[in-house]
């Protein structure tokens, strides 16, 4: 009686051998590898903007069953590191892949290798230089910057100077709403003049020194406009240190130093985005691509003009998760 038993026992490892050795290498944890997982890069790891973009990642994640894996740089310039972390992703076997380029040509290789590898990659927040990706989900972040531009135009009845702090070069993202701004600026507000314009760079510190020196070095401005959350922070901070409660200010993004400025006065009007809607598009969209159904080609994940009498709006209090 114990041979059937035996037989039986044998058939069972076989099988159970044989199972194993056809799973997929995404399936297997041994070895650096992660199970059913999407990989999501963002810029950079330091600001809330990001944080956002990761909790609408996550949430996705979960809705359709990936772990989400979440890294980048420490820095926003950084590419050398970014295209590392790609790498090390590719060599880790993840089903797909949700990336916030840094830079519109250094990223090109790297997106492109991917397509290669039909490793399905979803680009957030900001332009890449080919279009060898699934889904482009962002901000149409030059329309931003003619949003932001309209409002400085209306705050100062369309004549005044005006001082523009940039970020970084090689930033689609930031560079089409700086380029919003400016050329809205020159085609429907004749009365008014961009006087001075400087890149502030990837933190707040550098942003700051430029904003002051462009404070110091013009003193007839009515308008500020600066294209980003890092940028924005740091002009406000120096309209703060300069006593320059006559400036107007338009910024872009929502940090927390953003939204209180607003209800104090200090900032007329934000320019502000959905990064949360972002992180979950792009996950979504590498899943749906996994499956094999469509995804549009190119997504716009809105924008918005907030004020202070908006922040009562149930509706902007969702897009800033404030009470």
């Amino acid at each position: 009686m114990q041979k059937p038993f035996f037989a039986l026992s044998a058939l069972a490892v076989g099988l159970m051998l044989a199972a194993g050795c056809n799973k997929k290498p995404s399936e297997n944890t041994p070895g650096g590898t992660v199970k059913h997982a999407i990989a999501v890069i963002p810029k950079g790891t330091t600001h809330i903007y990001w944080q956002s973009v990761k909790a609408g990642a996550e949430a996705a994640g979960k809705e359709f069953g990936y772990e989400i894996q979440w890294n980048g740089p420490e820095r926003e310039t950084d590419r050398e590191r970014q295209i590392q972390i790609i790498e090390d992703f590719i060599v880790q076997k993840v089903d797909g892949v949700v990336l916030a380029p840094l830079d519109k040509d250094a990223l090109v290789p790297s997106v492109e290798k991917l397509a290669g590898l039909k490793i399905p990659c979803v680009i957030i927040d900001s332009a890449v230089a080919t279009d060898k990706y699934t889904t482009f989900a962002a901000t149409d972040n030059y329309q931003g910057g003619v949003l932001a531009a309209r409002r400085m135009g209306e705050i100062l009845g369309g004549k005044g100077n005006v001082i523009v702090l940039k970020y970084v070069p090689g930033s689609a993202s930031t560079t089409d709403r700086e380029n919003g701004f400016i050329e809205t600026i020159q085609k429907e507000f004749p009365g008014i003049k961009i006087v001075d314009s400087k890149y502030g760079q990837d933190t707040v510190e550098t942003a700051l020194q430029a904003a002051e020196d462009m404070l110091t070095k013009n003193k007839d401005v009515q308008g500020f406009f600066a294209c980003n959350a890092p940028t924005a922070v740091a002009a406000l901070q120096a309209l703060q240190s300069q006593n320059r409660p006559e400036i107007k200010m338009v910024g872009f993004d929502a940090e927390k130093a953003l939204i209180d400025g607003l209800k104090a006065g200090q900032i007329d009007a934000l320019i502000v985005q959905n990064p949360y809607k972002m992180g979950y598009e792009g996950v979504k969209a590498v899943a749906l691509s996994i499956k094999g159904q469509p995804v549009e080609k190119k997504m716009d994940t809105g924008v918005e003009v907030v004020t202070k009498p908006a922040l009562d709006k149930p509706e902007i209090k969702a897009l800033l998760n404030i009470q």
